[in-house]
Order: C-alpha cells, then sequence, then structure tokens
C-alpha cells in the first residue's frame, strides 16, 4: 500500500469536533501513516498535544500563529518550553508573519515570531512558518535566524523548517530552500487556474518539498470549498507526480522520506 504524511493538519480545531475518530480512521484507510497536527494558539497548542497522546499516527507542533499574536502574553513563552518537553511534540508551528489580515500589528507579529524562533533553537526543534503577505519581511528574519541554527552544534544535520502552504514566487522557493527550508505543498496546487504555483512545484526539486492539507481548509480538486481533511493529502501527491513527471511510487517515497528526516519520525510502517 502506498503510504502519505500529512504534515500539515488542523484536527484541533472545532470543525472535527463531531466526527474526529471517524476522519482519522478515513486518513489511515488512504494510507495516511503520520498527521502533524499544529497549534494556532495556546489553547490549540495544548489541543495538538492532547491529539498525538489519544491517536498514534497524530504529533503535535507548538506555537502561536500571527494571527493570534495580540493572545500572547508573559506565560505563553514558558507555557510552549514546557509542551515542548512532551515526545510527540517534533515542531514549533504554526508561527510567521500575515499581512493579509488586519489581526496584529506587524511589530507585535514580528516580537512573537522572533520569540518563537528562539525557543526552536533553543529545543532544536524545526519551525513551521507561516506567511501571507509578509515575505520581504520574512525572509530577513529567516536568513538571521537560519545562520545561527547552521552554526549550533544542537542543530548539526537538522533541517530548520517548512515553509508552509507556500503560495511565493520561484525566486523565494529557491532561496527558503538554499537556507535549508523544505517547500510544502497543499492543496491548491490541484486547483486548474493555479498555473504559477504549479510552474514553482514543476522547478523545485522533489526533495525539497513536503505534501500538505492545512484541513479543514485549502480542499483540494475535486473537494474545493468543503472541508478539507487528512485522507485528501492523496490528491496533493498525486498531482505533485504528475508535475514532476514521476511515479506515484517515487513521489510517495521521497515525500515522506523528507517528513520523516524533517519532523523526527521513524521509518514508514
Amino acid at each position: 500500500m502506498i503510504v502519505y504524511q500529512d504534515t500539515h493538519c488542523h484536527l484541533n480545531l472545532n470543525q472535527f469536533d463531531n466526527d474526529l475518530e471517524q476522519v482519522i480512521q478515513r486518513a489511515q484507510q488512504q494510507g495516511v501513516n503520520r498527521i502533524l497536527v499544529p497549534g494556532i494558539d495556546m489553547e490549540t497548542s495544548r489541543r495538538a498535544v492532547e491529539l498525538s497522546e489519544k491517536f498514534d499516527p497524530v504529533f503535535a507542533a507548538i506555537g502561536v500563529h500571527p494571527n493570534n499574536a495580540t493572545s500572547w502574553e508573559t506565560g505563553s513563552l514558558p507555557g510552549l518550553r514546557e509542551l515542548c518537553s512532551h515526545p510527540k511534540v517534533v515542531a514549533i508551528g504554526e508561527i510567521g508573519l500575515d499581512y493579509y489580515r488586519d489581526f496584529a500589528e506587524p511589530t507585535l507579529q514580528m516580537e512573537i515570531f522572533t520569540s518563537q524562533l528562539d525557543l526552536a533553537l533553543e529545543t532544536s526543534k524545526p519551525v513551521v512558518i507561516h506567511n501571507r503577505n509578509a515575505l520581504h519581511d520574512l525572509m530577513p528574519i529567516l536568513s538571521e535566524w537560519v545562520s545561527r541554527w547552521h552554526r549550533s552544534d544542537k542543530t548539526q544535520g537538522k533541517k530548520p523548517g517548512v515553509l508552509h502552504a507556500f503560495d511565493g514566487d520561484l525566486e523565494s522557493a529557491i532561496q527558503a530552500i538554499n537556507f535549508g527550508f523544505y517547500i510544502g505543498v497543499a492543496g491548491p496546487v490541484t486547483f486548474s487556474n493555479a498555473k504559477e504555483r504549479q510552474r514553482v512545484t514543476k522547478a523545485i526539486p522533489l526533495q525539497a518539498m513536503i505534501a500538505e492539507t492545512d484541513a479543514p481548509y485549502l480542499a483540494p480538486h475535486p473537494f474545493r470549498g468543503k472541508r478539507n481533511e487528512p485522507a485528501w493529502v492523496s490528491l496533493v501527491v498525486q498531482k505533485i507526480s504528475t508535475l514532476k513527471g514521476l511515479s506515484l511510487e517515487e513521489t510517495t517515497l521521497t515525500l515522506v522520506d523528507n517528513g520523516n528526516y524533517l519532523f523526527g519520525w521513524r521509518s514508514s510502517d
């Protein structure tokens, strides 16, 4: 059976309250054996950890999303640091910058972003990066941080993270790959009008990608507009294999290897 990973799926949101077990079961039936659930604030970070304890395929990332920056308080960083000690917390995220929504001032976003980048370096955990309309500020911050990541004895041989659901241009993708980041490919790559995203995905190396759903958001074709779920990561991977002109087996094997390497997962079983 072909094996998939969903490296970004918000099962900790209330859209899954009524059928979470069935959603995870459908994913496993489709061959999805790893699901990373990122936090967007302290509550959902704790919920991600709880889900990782309850469901074997689920792992957690913990962090405060830029759109939730105003929820940051004195106890947030110590709280995240404490959660980092859990064995199924494999990343810091979802963190970054978002200038599309006007939910938090850019200065506040940058302050909590850099605090969480420092936590990732302190704990040797990769980061799951959110960007929307903010690459001009995001990339210089990452450039400085990743230089420290690569110099640290604790992070030798480790990848620094992933730019989740990447929608930037090819030049920015190559810059991120040169920093050591993976590029997260999500459902919109399957849309018929996503020509630029498809061009970027086709141009970058498969060895620099991981696949994700961002469920409940960004459902792939033919489910566009519906609630997304991790079983549908297979449609993202199928589109990647078509764009790259590779077999589905070769594509999935490489993507799974990438996810295993980034998040420290054991070989697929």
